[in-house]
């Protein structure tokens, strides 16, 4: 994912929860809406209720590999992934399987 397709801003991340859809399954929880940009932004969250700074690290790492293999970055919308406690319990490819779920609708 490049850098340009990331949410940095806390305010970016706020008004993402505040005003957009919310579509939850057990192991996301993911907000979305349109944003002002030609181009898609994604924000993940992950609480350090799920691990260390290492295992935070390497879920984000996943998801943005899963954004990359599944997302159009084309589109003007702006993604706020939560990360929920069952992500841990599944595999790379449940969870994978998951986000595309969250695509098709």
């Amino acid at each position: 994912m490049k850098i340009i397709n990331r949410i940095k801003a806390s305010e970016d991340f706020a008004l993402a929860i505040k005003k957009g859809k919310v579509q939850r399954n057990p192991s996301y929880t993911i907000h979305y809406r349109e944003n002002e940009y030609t181009y898609t932004r994604v924000g993940i969250s992950v609480s350090s209720k799920l691990g260390n700074a290492v295992v935070r690290n390497r879920i984000k790492r996943q998801v943005r590999m899963i954004c990359d293999e599944l997302l159009c970055y084309t589109q003007p919308v702006d993604i706020v992934i939560v990360i929920r406690k069952n992500y841990l319990d599944h595999s790379f490819e449940d969870n994978k399987e998951s986000f595309k779920q969250f695509l098709v609708k």
